[in-house]
């Protein structure tokens, strides 16, 4: 198992800065995906950014050139730095990672309890 514990939730202002921690732990051979996914009231979870253990990135449109992620392999932690945040940004917030608890295993997801950001004036 591997438990997830997420930081940096809170309220901004619009054009404001937050950055969104998430540190894994537990029986873990590799972590092959970190990534976080939004989720706002009403709509569908929705991912935000993913970063691999070769640090490729993948971003949602709605947030590149805002957002950025990043990761520590040697402490299995991804964080996720937002700068000039919209109103749109506001959601509950989720890390999610896809890890191996052994070479030969295959990868099992698991997600944060999430983190709620409010970006309102």
């Amino acid at each position: 198992q591997v438990q997830l514990v997420e930081s940096g939730g809170g309220l901004v202002q619009p054009g404001g800065s937050l950055r969104l921690s998430c540190a894994a732990s537990g029986i873990i051979f590799s972590i092959d995906i970190m990534g976080w996914y939004r989720q706002a009231p009403g709509k569908q979870r929705e991912l935000v950014a993913t970063i691999t253990s070769s640090y490729n990135t993948n971003y949602a449109d709605s947030v590149k050139g805002r957002f950025t992620i990043s990761r520590d392999n040697t402490k299995n932690t991804v964080n996720l730095q937002m700068n000039s945040l919209k109103p749109e940004d506001t959601a509950v917030y989720y890390c999610h990672v896809s890890s191996r608890s052994r070479p030969w295993s295959a990868s099992t997801d698991y997600w944060g309890q999430g983190t709620q950001v409010t970006v309102s004036s």
